[in-house]
C-alpha cells in the first residue's frame, strides 16, 4: 500500500489567542486524525516561515506557501484524497496537495 504526502497550502494563520478557540482548532485536527485510523503513517507538523533558493543557490520566491504536512497510506490516490477531505485546513479556504510517494528501498 502507497504512502501519499498531504501538504497543507495557504496563508499561514496564528494559533487563536482565546484557549477555547486553540483548543477548538486542536479537537478538529485530533478528530480528523482520529477518523483516518491506522492510515496515518506520520502525523506530521505544522510549518512556520520558509525561503526558497534556485538553481545558482540564489534567493527566489517560494512556489507557494506550504502550512504542513501529514503522510498516510491508502490504496490509491482516489482513496488518499478520501482521507484528504476531512482535513481542517479546508474549512479555512485553504488546500490540501496529495502526493503518491516513491518507495526507493
Amino acid at each position: 500500500m502507497p504512502n501519499y504526502l498531504l501538504t497543507f497550502h495557504g496563508d499561514i494563520a496564528p494559533m487563536p489567542d482565546d484557549p477555547a478557540q486553540a483548543e477548538a482548532q486542536m479537537q478538529q485536527w485530533g478528530a480528523w486524525y482520529g477518523s483516518m485510523g491506522e492510515a496515518v503513517v506520520d502525523g506530521g507538523a505544522p510549518f512556520s516561515h520558509s525561503a526558497a533558493i534556485g538553481p545558482d543557490g540564489s534567493d527566489t520566491a517560494a512556489p507557494a506557501s506550504i502550512t504542513g504536512y501529514t503522510v498516510v497510506k491508502a490504496d490509491d490516490i482516489e482513496g488518499a484524497k478520501a482521507l484528504a477531505q476531512g482535513c481542517p485546513v479546508l474549512q479555512y479556504g485553504h488546500s490540501v496537495q496529495i502526493s503518491e510517494t516513491i518507495d526507493m528501498s
